[in-house]
């Protein structure tokens, strides 16, 4: 299974993007602003390939599953990013919310200047749901292209 996100438009302090499974939309992605040099938490992560799995601790995965008692297998987490680590997909709206990962929405607005993905929830179950097991099997890669405009 292929995920490509495709970022399309950048902000102050973030970049709007548009995910794709297989080719076909699946929702929007927000991260941090693009930068050359990565100040932790507040840069999105470099444009390349990587491999999707499972994480099963820290505090982020604990909530999730309180939260998504029947779904919840563990935190999808983004792997092989140079100088990245513990890069998930998580539930989110504006830049403020990343913390270095990336966040899923079904619809998106600017405001000051800067990109925000809205109904985040609904966006993450529909994902998650869609590749959970084709990542358990280790069969997931995810493709950042930039494709950006302001």
């Amino acid at each position: 299974m292929e995920l490509t996100l495709k970022r399309v438009r950048q902000g102050n302090n973030s970049t709007l993007s548009e995910l794709y499974i297989n080719g076909t939309f699946q929702c929007y992605g927000l991260e941090d602003t693009v930068r050359d040099v990565k100040i932790k938490g507040r840069t999105a992560i470099p444009a390349g390939t990587y491999t999707l799995g499972l994480n099963r601790g820290g505090g982020m995965n604990t909530a999730y599953k309180k939260r998504f008692p029947d779904m919840h297998q563990g935190m999808i987490e983004i792997r092989t990013i140079p100088n990245f680590s513990l890069v998930y997909i998580h539930i989110g709206n504006t830049h403020e919310d990343t913390e270095g990962c990336l966040l899923v929405g079904t619809y998106f607005h600017k405001s000051n200047d800067d990109w925000g993905v809205y109904q985040s929830a609904e966006a993450y179950k529909q994902l998650y749901e869609t590749i959970i097991e084709q990542v358990k099997m280790g069969q997931v890669t995810l493709t950042i292209e930039n494709k950006l405009s302001h």
